[in-house]
């Protein structure tokens, strides 16, 4: 009797690799439904990942302590808010002296003004010889830069006593800035900002983080907020920020919302009819999105992995058709039916796994090439990604390899030996 063959997982390998290295243009088709799956699932990963980076650090620049409130959730300004959200009573910048006055687990409240042109209308500013819309504007309390500290690239913002009078001061963003004084030479001089004439007194550094291009802060103009108000009394669009005292977040915005629903007369049994926020809650609330999206390019991606999967079967029960004779041959020899499981199991596993390495492979090239035309995403591959899509098309290849392996080795060695 012969005794059985035993073959070494380095021979296995080796003839899984010959078998789909004989036939590789059939095998590319097979497996570019894995390829394509793959690739999918990892480069929305890394754009999501990039961008959560850009949010993060453009919070972290709002200070870990501070407290957003406004009157819709979304955007500060209120557009894009939903239809129940518009119809609330706009916060009021009296708010803020009631806040330090009643919340004790506060040490102070800024406000912000968003102006919204007049209907029919665009805002402007100009300098002689160049003018752009492409910009916002935003009346600030002179208190707003010690709370949430935004680091200058020239100059100095406005102080208490400029805000107070109203004056005609301004802080531009850095992209602007670049834009309306190419020579960096923007401090001490004038802009006209939809007709007013404004003195720039500083302009800020880059702002950290950025949502599919270049923060808007970079494009933005600072104005003391009672200049804001007696320029634009049509803009309602106002936000606070309460910066909590160190360990007490939370005590904060229980009290918040206590003091604002008295002040706003909010019955007892109904909903705040206004939004607080803070850094983290509101990437939390991102995350929930991104992983939404997540889930729905892995359900996309599955239909390319489940027809990848099922060309692999395919392929394997040919495969298994062309090589019946060789099987009896092996089993002749003394090989068992698990030598022939793994073998063929092997070169399933082979196949998908090598349509894993592409796709790894072909989403790294795309989020390179993403990251050099679009660098402020910051897109980046995160490894937990890698090890998932490579651990997945192997299991796809384990799944759908098994019943050809168990196909073959269940092959009589005597009906096999006589097959043509």
């Amino acid at each position: 009797m012969n005794a059985p063959v035993q073959m070494s997982p380095k021979e296995t390998l080796s003839m899984a690799l010959d078998a789909v290295w004989t036939h590789r243009f059939r095998s590319g088709l097979t497996i570019l439904g894995i390829v394509i799956g793959i690739t999918t699932v990892v480069t929305v990963a890394s754009l999501l990942t990039g961008l959560r980076k850009g949010i993060v650090d453009f919070f972290q620049e709002f200070g870990p302590d501070n407290i957003f409130i406004a009157k819709a959730s979304g955007d500060p300004s209120g557009n894009g808010a939903r239809p129940k959200e518009r119809k609330r009573k706009p916060i009021r910048p009296e708010y803020a002296d009631y806040l330090r006055s009643n919340v004790r687990s506060i040490l102070d409240v800024s406000t912000t003004l968003f102006i919204n042109p007049p209907s029919g209308s665009v805002l402007n500013v100009k300098v002689p010889g160049f003018e752009t819309d492409n910009m916002s504007l935003s009346g600030v309390s002179a208190n707003a830069y010690g709370l949430s500290p935004r680091e200058l690239r020239f100059g100095r913002v406005f102080t208490q006593e400029e805000a107070q009078r109203g004056q005609r001061v301004a802080v531009l963003g850095s992209s602007l800035a670049d834009a309306l004084f190419p020579a960096n030479d923007a401090v001490g001089k004038t802009v006209f900002v939809s007709g007013a004439e404004y003195t720039v007194v500083g302009v800020f550094a880059p702002a950290k983080g950025s949502f599919f291009g270049e923060n808007g802060m970079d494009r933005a103009i600072d104005i003391p907020l009672q200049t804001a108000r007696m320029r634009y009394p049509q803009s309602d669009s106002f936000f606070l920020t309460a910066k909590a005292r160190p360990g007490m977040r939370a005590d904060a915005i229980e009290e918040i919302r206590a003091a604002l629903r008295r002040i706003r007369h909010t019955p007892a049994k109904a909903e705040d009819d206004f939004s607080l926020s803070t850094a983290d809650s509101i990437i939390e609330n991102f995350d929930k999105i991104t992983g939404m999206i997540v889930l729905l390019s892995i359900a996309i991606s599955g239909l390319g992995l489940l027809v990848g999967g099922i060309g692999v079967m395919n392929i394997m029960l040919v495969s298994v058709t062309e090589r019946t004779r060789e099987i009896g041959v092996r089993k002749a020899l003394g090989a068992r039916r698990g030598d022939i499981v793994l073998q063929f199991l092997t070169e399933a596993v082979t196949l998908t796994g090598a349509g894993g390495v592409i796709g790894i492979l072909f989403s790294m090239g795309v989020t390179l090439l993403l990251g050099l035309v679009l660098p402020s995403l910051h897109p980046e591959v995160p490894a937990w990604a890698v090890f998932t899509g490579f651990s997945v098309s192997v299991a796809v290849g384990v799944f759908f390899g098994v019943w050809p392996a168990v196909k073959a080795s269940q092959l009589d060695p005597v009906e096999a030996l006589r097959y043509e």
